[in-house]
């Protein structure tokens, strides 16, 4: 069985949301431990950079390296030129949800953690009912929405 013949399923994305949420947890409390609220005020710009190159470099990497298998299912063959472009929308979201993250009752770098998982729910959603990924792409066919969706947060 080779990659492309391989099925993404339903059961496969509650199991990696389960995983990844348990680490996800332990990395979030550590972090809220580590970062007091007053140094998380200072990190507007290390969180903004570190997200425009983070994020630049692994969208461009998705899109070259997973083409084949994903994206050429959804987006026309120019979109991957525009991939590193993505790092620019990625600083100015973390700019904004660090803002946010400040101004909402509780821990900031624990409210960073949960809208960034908010924002990728919204994205997942576009994918799945704006760009119809889990009819058009192979390896998705057969998945349900919600699990897909738990597993994006």
């Amino acid at each position: 069985m080779t990659l492309p013949d391989t099925k993404l399923t339903s059961e496969m994305f509650w199991l990696s949301a389960l995983v990844v949420g348990i680490v996800d947890i332990i990395f979030v409390f550590l972090l809220a431990l580590c970062i007091k609220p007053t140094r998380f005020r200072q990190l507007n710009w290390a969180l903004t950079g570190t997200s425009t190159i983070l994020w630049g470099i692994f969208a461009t990497a998705c899109l070259w390296g997973f083409w084949d298998l994903y994206y050429r299912y959804f987006y026309p063959g120019w979109a991957r030129w525009l991939a590193p472009l993505d790092a620019l929308l990625y600083g100015a979201i973390a700019l904004a949800l660090w803002w946010l993250a400040l101004r909402l009752p509780g821990n900031p770098v624990v409210n960073f953690c949960l809208l960034g998982g908010l924002e990728s729910v919204l994205e997942h959603l576009v994918g799945i009912y704006g760009l119809g990924i889990l009819d058009k792409v192979p390896i998705l066919q057969g998945a349900h929405p919600v699990p897909a969706l738990v597993f994006a947060f």
